[in-house]
């Protein structure tokens, strides 16, 4: 070849062929996402991502709210496969109120491939960002650095517990943020709570 090497390399992000097939198909564009998702009035809507470790062996799923900047952790044990993502945010949103269940904005990628069976179990609609295009989820890439202060980048992720990654989720999200006038993320997600609650006792009589 022209340029000196013996055989062709695979283009595009170190995939394989069959990789490249799996990308998700009908994916429901940022550009579609409500006004009221870009506002921040509204609470539920999320961004998502994967943070992963050494090799590319282990993974946390990280979780952020929009407006209230709520953060949630989840390990990967196993793999950051497509099944096992979708199976943990299954399992995570369903267990949320409905009310916080609204979008959520992830990147593109293979581990997002069960992204209709996600949406089937949740309730959620989720939206994917422009190729190579991560500051569209902003919140969510400003905080992915939060828990690389507890754990450096390029170590293993797997010695985390769920127990672990639930205490340092508590504490930014006891944290107080310039963005929500020094209150936390906590402080933010009791007063909808609040709230929820007496809409519903009125509701009631």
């Amino acid at each position: 070849m022209r340029t000196r090497r013996t055989y062709r390399h695979r283009r595009g992000r170190g995939r394989t062929r069959d990789g490249a097939l799996k990308q998700p198909t009908a994916m429901r564009s940022i550009r579609q996402r409500p006004a009221s998702v870009e506002s921040r009035r509204q609470i539920g809507h999320w961004e998502g991502d994967l943070l992963v470790g050494a090799g590319q062996r282990s993974a946390i799923i990280t979780l952020v709210e929009r407006k209230t900047r709520f953060t949630i952790l989840r390990p990967l044990a196993t793999d950051h496969s497509a099944q096992t993502v979708g199976d943990t945010l299954i399992r995570t949103f369903t267990r949320l109120p409905a009310g916080l269940c609204r979008t959520l904005t992830w990147d593109q990628g293979n581990e997002t491939f069960h992204h209709h069976r996600i949406e089937l179990g949740t309730g959620l609609k989720i939206y994917f960002c422009d190729p190579h295009a991560p500051w569209q989820r902003g919140s969510n890439e400003n905080t992915n650095g939060l828990p690389r202060q507890y754990r450096p980048k390029g170590t293993d992720l797997s010695v985390w517990t769920r127990g672990q990654l639930d205490h340092i989720a508590s504490e930014l999200n006891d944290r107080p943020r310039l963005c929500l006038n020094d209150k936390t993320p906590h402080d933010l997600m009791q007063q909808w709570e609040r709230r929820l609650i007496a809409k519903i006792i009125r509701n009631d009589r």
